[in-house]
């Protein structure tokens, strides 16, 4: 399972203009099953997105594909775990 946190690195004008596709972009990966759950940080000032690629390059090939990426609007910081406890109601997203 990987965790992706974003970081702006763009005034927050430049993120609301492209925030529409970048949902779209979202939204086609949760369709897909690879997104759990995503969201921006509080202050908005990037966001986290909790994912369940297989593999590290299926992580950094969707990054690559994000319009925030490609447009220069956030870096990345992706991160690997293993979850080997979890709330019950959980269990089902792990699979």
């Amino acid at each position: 399972m990987f965790l992706i946190e974003t970081t702006y690195v763009k005034s927050i004008e430049e993120v609301d203009r492209l925030l529409t596709l970048h949902r779209n972009f979202l939204e086609t990966h949760y369709q897909k099953g690879n997104l759990i759950c995503s969201g921006p940080k509080n202050p908005r000032v990037g966001g986290l997105l909790l994912t369940r690629f297989k593999t590290l390059a299926e992580v950094e090939e969707f990054a690559q594909h994000d319009p925030f990426y490609i447009e220069g609007i956030a870096t990345y910081r992706i991160i690997e775990f293993n979850p080997v406890k979890s709330a019950s109601e959980f269990q089902i997203l792990l699979k």
